[in-house]
């Protein structure tokens, strides 16, 4: 069965999506491609402060990050503070043009997208569920 298909069938099933873009453009764009693809909820971010904000009103299913925002240079370390959240934390895809600045014990967080990528990458990385196994979770203790 074709990934995106599935992607997009999850995706109608998500509810909140929060992206985190200073790049207003680029976070239109996503916005677009993700309710084409049948996402219901997306907020958009521009800063870290606004993230946290979100943050605090909601817990999103998803985070789409952006690591370098114009606010700070380390958006990685939003994704860090979401891991601390425990096993229901949202999901967190990370969409940089510099994917070599994210820590690699970061980076293990959910998948990695290098800008400039195509709309199905970005379909398929938000629609795809990690696994929540007993497997899934014991590879990740012990990696």
């Amino acid at each position: 069965m074709d990934q995106t298909a599935d992607a997009r069938r999850s995706l109608r099933r998500l509810g909140h999506i929060l992206i985190v873009e200073d790049d207003a453009v680029l976070a239109l764009s996503m916005e677009a491609t993700l309710i084409d693809a049948g996402a219901s909820r997306i907020e958009i971010c521009h800063t870290t402060e606004e993230a946290l904000a979100a943050l605090r009103r909601a817990r999103p299913a998803v985070i789409v990050l952006d690591i370098q925002l114009a606010d700070r240079d380390d958006g990685w370390a939003l994704a860090e503070l979401v891991d601390g959240l425990g096993p229901d934390r949202p999901r967190i895809v990370f969409s940089t043009g510099a994917p070599e600045r994210i820590p690699t014990e970061i980076a293990e967080l959910g998948p990695v997208l290098t800008k400039p990528y195509a709309p199905a990458d970005l379909v398929r990385a938000v629609g795809t569920r990690r696994p929540r196994g007993f497997l899934s979770r014991l590879r990740r203790t012990a990696g």
